[in-house]
């Protein structure tokens, strides 16, 4: 923020985008499952200019329009007309969520019996090196 301060061009756009942020925000806590692909646009002369990925997901934001533009006026925003624009080249990636499974005490200790137990023949190999490694994986992340 110091830097954006610092400049007196940079300066005068920080009103307009913490405005927009705000009504970005605003519009995604009216609209949690609809406008998470969304973004505002442009808001000027009260009316409103949302972005959106697909035409599919314009159609179903279309017949909630009316929600919210009266949410967002409660909300001290004022909001005489809202347009979608549908922009198909935006790209909205969601992040997985990694998925780490985590095994108890118990049983890596039973893991570990269970590599110890095999016999030592080469067809079992592979076996009990994918379980030390599994093992020895699950142990680093326990002192993570």
């Amino acid at each position: 923020m110091d830097f954006l301060n610092a400049n007196d061009k940079m300066a005068s756009l920080l009103p307009t985008v913490a405005r927009m942020a705000a009504l970005q925000k605003d519009c995604a806590a009216i609209l949690p499952g609809i406008f998470t692909a969304c973004e505002v646009l442009q808001f000027e002369s009260d009316k409103l200019v949302l972005s959106v990925p697909s035409a599919a997901l314009a159609a179903k934001l279309k017949q909630t329009l009316p929600r919210l533009r009266e949410s967002l006026l409660k909300r001290g925003w004022q909001v005489s007309a809202i347009r979608l624009k549908v922009q198909v080249d935006q790209v909205v990636v969601k992040a997985k969520p990694e998925k780490r499974a985590t095994l108890s005490g118990s049983a890596l200790v039973a893991l570990e019996e269970l590599e110890k137990s095999l016999e030592a023949k080469p067809y079992n190999d592979p076996l009990r090196a994918a379980l030390q490694a599994m093992v020895q994986r699950h142990r680093a992340r326990q002192q993570e």
